[in-house]
């Protein structure tokens, strides 16, 4: 009884090496039929040699298996998968070794261990391959909005007189390469996608070169409008800003942050505008690229800030739901035929409308939840929908 434990523990071990829907028909063999059957003269050795040699001759089997799958890959050494090969590579000499000197005990203990090990292997590249099925396809999906950006990049470059070099060449072919692969994965043929896919990426890294050169070009043949735009904006934040600290100082809110922030954009904004001024735009850019850092941080705080007032401004109003909703609406209609005379004398309003569209949107998801009796999502909304409307205001008065 206690030999049939045993191949009945050998039997479900080995059938169970290879995962379910994982491919071997390259590899031409099954582990069901691994070995053939013993020869007469030795049908009297003991049945732990026997269970020793299935487990040999089985060890050989996923060796050669899994070495030829992790051969075809470009595995990390502290990846998951070369671990367990590792040790199911270890395991498996010594159990060799253990089968050489008639220590059959040995040999089926480590055979097990490897067994194990080379199973984890499979059953990781089974996972890869259902990983990559389902992964692979939007990674492509998402280089359809790449391969527009770079169309345009390249298109602003030629009607500036702007040297684009190879990119054209390199975008058709990054988007046949990543073609290449989409079709891979309709055919199924998985292995061959992760080869096509290492080419797709490397011709979108040679891709992104040229384009990182280009922009480059742009910026720099465009420095004086960069440079203006930059001063124009930064004059309006500056004036914003110094709003902004003076209501939250009037209604006792923490505005040290934002006044640091402010004054460090200050410094940086009248550098560049002495430079501008000077006609030395390269070199006001070249200010600007040093202080991103600081005109980000500027822009956040301002931005927090603001959005601070905006929920304490929905706080108080809602205490008379009615009139904030009248007031609210009365806004909309003034920005709405605002925008309308704007657009009529030329102006690009569609940032703005969409903005006053989305505003009326949050209204009434507010409103709704209002319905279903929560204020706390509520507020949040409306909280959206003036910020919204603060910008449809701003831009109103840019433009007036």
């Amino acid at each position: 009884m206690k030999g049939l434990k045993i191949w009945l523990l050998i039997a479900l071990l080995v059938g169970s090496i290879i995962p379910a829907g994982l491919s071997l028909a390259d590899e031409n063999a099954t582990i069901e039929n691994e070995t053939e059957p013993l020869p007469p003269e030795i049908q009297n050795i003991t049945q732990e040699e026997r269970i020793a040699n299935h487990i040999v001759v089985a060890l050989e089997r996923l060796s050669n298996i899994t070495t030829k799958l992790i051969n075809n890959v470009n595995l990390p050494e502290n990846s998951s998968i070369m671990r367990h090969y590792q040790l199911a590579e270890q395991y498996k000499e010594v159990a060799m070794n253990a089968y050489e000197s008639g220590d059959y005990y040995n040999t089926i203990i480590n055979g097990l261990t490897a067994m194990h090990h080379y199973r984890e292997v499979l059953k990781g590249f089974k996972e890869g391959k259902e990983e990559l099925r389902e992964r692979l396809p939007e990674e492509i999906k998402r280089m359809e909005g790449y391969f527009r950006m770079a169309e345009k990049t390249i298109e602003i470059a030629q009607r500036q007189g702007i040297d684009v070099g190879n990119a054209p060449e390199l975008l058709i072919e990054t988007k046949e390469a990543y073609k290449t692969v989409l079709e891979d994965i309709k055919a199924k043929d998985f292995e061959k996608a992760k080869e096509d896919l290492e080419i797709a990426r490397e011709k979108k890294a040679a891709l992104d070169e040229e384009l990182r050169r280009i922009r480059k070009g742009l910026v720099e043949a465009n420095a004086d409008k960069i440079v203006n735009e930059f001063l124009e904006k930064g004059a309006r934040g500056i004036e914003i800003a110094e709003k902004v600290v003076e209501m939250a100082e009037e209604k006792g809110y923490d505005a040290h942050e934002l006044q640091e922030r402010l004054e460090a954009f200050k410094d940086v904004y009248s550098e560049v505008k002495v430079l501008a001024d000077e006609g030395k735009y390269d070199e006001a850019l070249q200010v600007m690229r040093e202080n991103t850092e600081t005109i980000k941080e500027f822009h956040r705080a301002m931005a927090f800030l603001q959005k601070k007032f905006h929920e304490r401004e929905v706080q108080e109003r809602l205490g008379d739901l009615k009139a904030f909703l009248r007031e609210m609406t009365g806004r909309i209609q003034k920005d709405a035929k605002a925008l309308k005379e704007l657009r009529r004398r030329g102006v690009d309003t569609r940032r703005a409308e969409l903005q006053l569209k989305t505003s009326i949107q949050e209204i009434r998801l507010g409103i709704e939840l209002l319905k279903h009796k929560k204020p706390a999502e509520a507020k949040m909304h409306f909280a959206i929908a003036l910020d919204l409307l603060h910008k449809v205001d701003e831009f109103i008065l840019r433009h007036a």
